[in-house]
Formats: structure tokens, sequence, C-alpha cells
């Protein structure tokens, strides 16, 4: 990695498109979703720091190889520093905060903070970063919040992320501002509890249709 932060993170998640925001109960199930994900076309994914384990979720699935992992739900810089520790290649967070971003750059790990206006996007700038994330997306406006949120600022990529589905995904990646969409559907805490990894991989696989060029 270089501490290039506007560019790292188009380098790791050029492509993807979508990516997967996955919370994890049991580590023991990291390794049978990094493989579905990865069998679906997954080329990333972001495990949530939302869950007692969360480390040993990430350091599972980095493990893996398929994939690259990221940190998700990142609020406190001792929170970055576990994540990129673990394997993360990138750190996600809900909100703008100036630590976690310093944090990050002092690792040279990708940051996309979370932006919602267009003062924290115009904070993001200062600080070098052209690539955010656009959320709680849907709460917030979706599609025209981004479209209006974006207008100003033409450099900017956006990952949108929050309660976007598969019926919201194509037009989110219709949006050339849009680098990747991040969501929840295609491995839910109940799919993980039932262990239905075949319908992870079908999820994943149809979402992955929907962002290929």
């Amino acid at each position: 990695m270089t501490a290039d932060l506007t560019a790292d993170p188009v380098a790791v998640l050029d492509g993807a498109r979508v990516v997967p925001v996955l919370t994890v109960r049991d580590p023991a199930t990291a390794g049978p979703l990094a493989e579905a994900l990865a069998e679906g076309g997954a080329r990333c994914a972001e495990v949530t720091f939302r869950t007692p384990d969360a480390e040993q979720v990430v350091k599972a699935m980095a493990a893996h190889g398929g994939l690259a992992v990221g940190a998700g739900t990142v609020l406190t810089a001792e929170q970055a520093e576990r994540a990129v520790a673990a394997g993360a290649r990138f750190v996600v967070s809900p909100g703008y905060d100036e630590e976690v971003v310093a944090a990050c750059r002092e690792l040279d790990v990708p940051v996309v903070p979370g932006v919602a206006t267009a003062t924290e996007l115009m904070r993001a700038l200062r600080a070098g970063l052209t690539t955010v994330k656009l959320f709680p997306a849907e709460a917030v406006g979706g599609l025209r919040a981004l479209r209006s949120l974006g207008a100003p600022f033409p450099g900017v990529r956006f990952m949108p992320t929050g309660g976007i589905g598969p019926d919201q995904l194509a037009g989110y990646l219709a949006e050339p501002a849009v680098l990747a969409v991040g969501g929840s559907w295609m491995a839910t805490p109940a799919h993980l509890d039932a262990g239905d990894y075949p319908e992870i991989r079908r999820l994943t696989a149809e979402a992955v249709r929907v962002g290929a060029p």
C-alpha cells in the first residue's frame, strides 16, 4: 500500500462494483463464507466491527486469499489498528473522524469515511480523500441525494451503503460517480445461522452479474 489515500480505495475496490457487507457472529463461519462469496464472484468484502470476534473473522477471511477483506463500522483509531493487524486491506467508517483517517494514513491503508452532507464531504476532501461512503444511503435520500451531493464535487467517487437491496443495485451502479455499492442482503446473519452457503453464493453471483460491465 502507498500512503496516497486518494488513490488507494480505487486500487482495492476498482472492478469490484459490489461489496458484501458482513456481520459475522461466529468466526467458525468465516472460512465457508469467504469461499461462498469468492465462488459467487465477489472480489472484496467488508466485515463490520459490530461483533466481539470481528478481528478473528477478518483474519480467517483474509487467510482464504480469494477476497480483498476490509473492516467496516470502524469508529476509532484503535479499531483501525486492530483491523489492519488482523489483515484488513481497507477501512470503512460510518462517518468522518479525523483520528480514524489519521490512523489509516499512518498504517498506509485505504480509508473510506461515511458522509451524508456536503460539509462532511468537504472535510474529507480537505484530508486528501476523494472516495467516500454515502451512508445511510437510502435513509438520506438514495439516488437523488447521491446525485445532488455529487454534483458540486465532480471528482468524488462514492460507495453508497445502507438500506440498499437487490432492487436498487442497478440504479446505483448506473451512476458514473459510484465506484461500488455496499450491501448486506447477500450474506445475512440468518443465512450464516442456517449455514446456507449455496444461497449466499447464488445471491452474490446475481449481484455480481448486475455489476458486470
